[in-house]
């Protein structure tokens, strides 16, 4: 039985199929290993949605080469996007690769690590019937804490110009709600607290009866266990009322949501092929703010698309003044491999897109410090996920959670306060983090 150790490059997508691979190990008798260089299996999970997260993926792996030349035992493989897009190219450049995996076979690692262990370099990728790339989501082992992924659905159809996703992917399929819930309530007997519901786009979630991702999230909180709900990533397209309306509807749904929206310019829109404009993203914010009004609204940003011109960029900076982010992950473009965007005329010049991505992100850091500012004096339920060491004595911890609305809380207390709801005034507050103090007694109960 080998060691292993898993390192996870990319989204939350990512680390849940870490955790399967993991669990597919686990059940074989493997056992993981939290330092890489005491493991004898070392899997890298990797991302190609942009160009530096790949190249990271290579950098590694030609230090795990150099290690494998002293250690011969040693299996090498890698799974995720980049396994996916470049199969057996990877055998090819990397010699003492032994296993390239792409996301859809996750399930089949334990028959594939032991034919790599009888010397064969195997490249396992592209398309599998969609009941096998259903297997491998539950039952399975999960390290204790209060929070977790749930997928429900994979892939993508979309085909934004920019994401190599539904080509690495493949189409959407989603998990039956029974087996959904059915994990769920092992979860919550196990004591996790918080689930997070991922796909590539959630909100386009459809049950085997033809329901839609609300009624999923109905049929979640219904859960009494569970006292919050969180889900990633939405599509704009795919925001329909029903969905709108159930941040009003249901109390234990965060006040938060994840929505892309990637340019502010109509004209780049439409080159990414995102089938939306910038005056319907705005009508749906309005309507998501007139259902909840304190919910916190995250988004991802591409500066430097091919094409942008300074006006593009301008309409992506007065957007985000007039929407207010309260966080952005934002990228300089990165071109792709067969995508269309690739083949795009107008690529912007590096030097530019960075300035521009700057400016986009220290103009973000000043609306979100200043929302987080406006929080001051304030309580919120916050749900405690971990405590650390405190200097101080008596028993006190540095905990931390997160509010409804996603803000990270940190906050002295007792350890055995991790997985209830603590109502915490907020004292102080940061760009990337709030300070604050127990104000009562603490309950483990639901925010229902």
């Amino acid at each position: 039985m080998r060691s292993f150790f898993i390192h996870t490059f990319g989204c939350q997508m990512n680390v849940r199929d870490s955790e399967r691979l993991g669990a597919c190990l686990m059940e074989q008798g493997h056992s993981p290993q939290g330092i890489a260089s005491r493991a004898d299996l070392v899997i890298l999970n990797t991302c190609s949605i942009r160009k530096k997260a790949e190249d990271k993926v290579y950098s590694l792996l030609g230090r795990l080469e150099k290690r494998k030349l002293r250690d011969p035992n040693l299996i090498l493989a890698v799974s995720g996007c980049v396994a996916e897009q470049e199969g057996e190219t990877l055998l090819r450049r990397f010699p003492g690769l032994d296993l390239v995996l792409g996301p859809h076979h996750v399930a089949r690692i334990p028959d594939l690590l032991v034919r790599a262990e009888q010397g064969e370099k195997i490249c396992a990728v592209g398309p599998l019937p969609d009941e096998e790339r259903l297997r491998g989501y539950s039952p399975f082992h999960r390290n204790p804490s209060v929070s977790t992924f749930v997928t429900i659905m994979e892939g993508c159809d979309n085909w934004c110009s920019y994401c190599v996703v539904p080509a690495l992917r493949g189409p959407e399929l989603c998990r039956p709600r029974k087996d959904i819930l059915r994990e769920i309530r092992d979860l919550a007997d196990r004591e996790f607290r918080e689930v997070t519901l991922i796909g590539q786009n959630v909100n386009s979630y459809r049950s085997e009866d033809g329901a839609g991702f609300a009624r999923l999230l109905y049929s979640v909180a219904e859960i009494p266990e569970i006292l919050r709900i969180r889900f990633a990533t939405s599509h704009p397209l795919d925001l329909h009322p029903d969905l709108v309306d159930a941040f009003a509807k249901i109390s234990n749904l965060a006040h938060h949501i994840h929505l892309p929206v990637q340019s502010g310019s109509n004209r780049i829109l439409q080159l990414m092929n995102r089938h939306y404009t910038r005056e319907e993203y705005l009508d749906k914010i309005r309507r998501l703010r007139i259902s909840c009004p304190d919910i916190a609204v995250t988004t991802d940003m591409i500066v430097g698309f091919p094409g942008e011109s300074d006006f593009d960029f301008q309409q992506t900076m007065d957007l985000l003044d007039e929407v207010r982010f309260d966080g952005s992950f934002s990228f300089c473009y990165s071109p792709r491999p067969n995508t269309r965007a690739a083949a795009l005329p107008g690529r912007v010049e590096t030097a530019v897109a960075r300035v521009r991505l700057r400016e986009y992100q220290a103009r973000q850091d000043e609306i979100t410090l200043g929302k987080n500012q406006a929080l001051t004096e304030k309580t919120f339920p916050v749900l405690v996920e971990t405590a650390g060491p405190s200097p101080a004595t008596g028993g006190t911890f540095v905990l931390t959670g997160r509010t409804s609305s996603n803000k990270i809380v940190h906050f002295s207390g007792r350890k055995d306060l991790i997985g209830f709801l603590a109502p915490v005034r907020i004292t102080r507050a940061a760009t990337h983090s709030l300070q604050g103090t127990i104000e009562e007694k603490v309950e483990h109960a639901s925010p229902r």
